[in-house]
């Protein structure tokens, strides 16, 4: 998944839209196991039953998100090759392999026993897997028990499945304790906290019923793009008028990098210097990257997200 403005409007069609369900290991449709002894690995994913001969060695990720899961379930030394927008960890062997506009005979000379990616742009899937070559398709998450589905399917696949499970059970643990830090803080009876997430200077936002606008529900927060009128549903273009009249109690920005934005730069809009998020300083700079992916960083987007709300909450 790109990295920057993955979640934002140049590539809202392109990937959290697709509502593909993702297998996982907790749905006890993937089986196999931590794989020494070259037992065959089935896992479910979107594009079907995917089964391994054993544990790959030549693992080529196209997304993002997944090559920090393969990194962070210990199977880092077993992908040969990631896409170009693959920038976390810094030791992932990135190259010009793209994920939106893949190259079936690229991937191939990677010589991969496994292929995995959040999209199936171009026909990708059957290309690879009419050369025999196995793919594992986990799209975009659009619910946050499917961020840790997928996990455990990379768990699964790359024999690492007790490592998987520690990460997701880690995750759960400490998006819990920063969701109730959060919440001892809030006025009991207070009116909820509003919010605005940006994805671009351009105002392109996201609703409670994207993936992002489910993690920002889970400290009760309010979202303003929730009563705005748009086709582009999900995802829409705020006016400006709509967002200075919803005067939102909180800011974050997810185009810190890409576009450069920050509380500064925000606070020069025209109007915006008058909202109360920019006055009281609730205007949240937010990690690109950690803001659009799903994967074993999510804890760290919760936790931007809970110091802000307790901020906020103590200076009522």
């Amino acid at each position: 998944m790109r990295p920057l403005r993955a979640l934002g409007a140049a590539a809202l069609t392109v990937t959290l839209t697709l509502t593909a369900a993702c297998g996982g290991a907790n749905d006890d449709t993937s089986s196999g196991r931590d794989g020494g002894d070259g037992a065959a690995i089935t896992v479910q994913a979107a594009n079907g039953t995917v089964t391994l001969p054993g544990v790959p060695k030549r693992i080529v990720s196209l997304s993002p998100t997944h090559t920090e899961t393969l990194f962070a379930i210990g199977a880092g030394p077993q992908v040969v090759a990631a896409d170009e927008y693959s920038d976390h960890p810094a030791n992932a062997p990135k190259t010009k392999l793209s994920g939106f506009k893949p190259n079936a005979e690229a991937i191939i000379g990677y010589k991969p026993d496994l292929v995995v990616l959040s999209d199936d742009m171009d026909g990708i899937v059957k290309a690879l897997e009419k050369v025999k070559v196995p793919v594992l398709l986990e799209p975009a998450a659009t619910r946050i028990e499917d961020a840790y589905d997928e996990i455990m399917d990379l768990g699964t696949a790359t024999g690492r499945a007790e490592q998987a499970r520690r990460l997701t059970d880690d995750m759960r643990r400490r998006i819990q304790q920063t969701v109730d830090s959060a919440k001892k803080a809030a006025a009991p009876g207070g009116e909820p906290l509003t919010y605005y997430h940006e994805l671009d200077e351009q105002l392109h936002t996201v609703t409670s019923k994207t993936f992002v606008g489910q993690v920002y529900g889970l400290f009760g927060l309010r979202n303003i793009a929730d009563d705005a009128q748009s086709s582009a549903g999900a995802y829409p273009q705020l006016s400006r008028e709509h967002l200075l009249k919803s005067d939102p109690d909180l800011v974050f920005l997810a185009d810190t990098k890409c576009c450069g934005q920050s509380a500064a730069t925000v606070g020069e809009r025209p109007g915006w210097a008058g909202l109360g998020a920019v006055k009281r300083k609730n205007v949240v700079e937010l990690d690109d990257s950690i803001a659009s992916r799903w994967g074993p960083r999510l804890p760290e987007f919760v936790k931007a997200i809970g110091d802000a709300v307790q901020k906020s909450s103590a200076a009522q």
